[in-house]
């Protein structure tokens, strides 16, 4: 599961991703499931962010309801299951960040983890959007997909995001690209050797405390240091 992300550097997006256009966005360090979150699609014109509201709400609901159940896509199943099936073949995005947390349990307490690149850079998480349309008006909305984790990430937890490597940003982009099958295979675990964790401050477990102390470290790794 992918259940808190920070976007901590925004004004690194337009060179990370080669967008058209780059709105002014706030640095943010906590950003939670139900907000509006940055999106990066492309058509003919190029590459552009927008926001979305994040839980996936289907072209075809009854009601622009979305609760946790949707923020959050398996790999194995997103090309079958209801919710993500036409999204996966037609509405695919990239969901910029630099940060995403998990929580691992030591002495009783779970305590949240940052992980991002070794390098701070913002990387692109895979994800997926819809349109609902309804007597108020359109909502856009997106949901992130999660894989198997690599073996760095299964001692915080059993699931990851999916990262895709810079090389296949327009493959996943390209709106005209129905191959569900090769699209399937960029969601794969990313490469180990991409990423770093640090453990953080349990304020983060409110999603009112969005201030840069969300994503400071709180010490050193203990899954680092003993290798775990």
């Amino acid at each position: 599961m992918c259940g808190r992300f920070a976007l901590k550097n925004p004004q690194a997006l337009a060179a990370a991703f080669d967008l058209n256009d780059m709105p002014g966005l706030p640095p943010r360090y906590n950003i939670a499931p139900t907000q509006d979150i940055a999106i990066i699609r492309a058509d003919p014109g190029g590459r552009h962010l927008s926001l979305a509201h994040w839980g996936l709400i289907p072209a075809w609901a009854k009601a622009a309801d979305s609760g946790y159940s949707t923020i959050n896509a398996r790999a194995e199943t997103v090309d079958t299951k209801p919710s993500f099936r036409a999204p996966f073949k037609r509405h695919r995005c990239i969901i910029p960040a630099d940060g995403f947390y998990e929580w691992h349990e030591a002495g009783g307490i779970k305590i949240p983890h940052h992980i991002g690149r070794k390098d701070g850079a913002p990387f692109a998480l895979a994800g997926l959007w819809d349109v609902w349309k309804g007597p108020q008006g359109e909502v856009t909305s997106c949901t992130i997909i999660v894989t198997e984790a690599n073996a760095f990430m299964k001692r915080l937890h059993d699931r990851m995001p999916v990262i895709l490597a810079p090389e296949d940003y327009a493959r996943w982009l390209d709106p005209d690209n129905h191959d569900t099958a090769s699209l399937k295979q960029l969601l794969a675990p990313a490469p180990e050797d991409w990423l770093t964790e640090w453990p953080v401050s349990r304020t983060l477990n409110n999603p009112r405390h969005e201030g840069p102390e969300c994503a400071e470290a709180v010490g050193n790794s203990q899954l680092t240091r003993d290798g775990e």
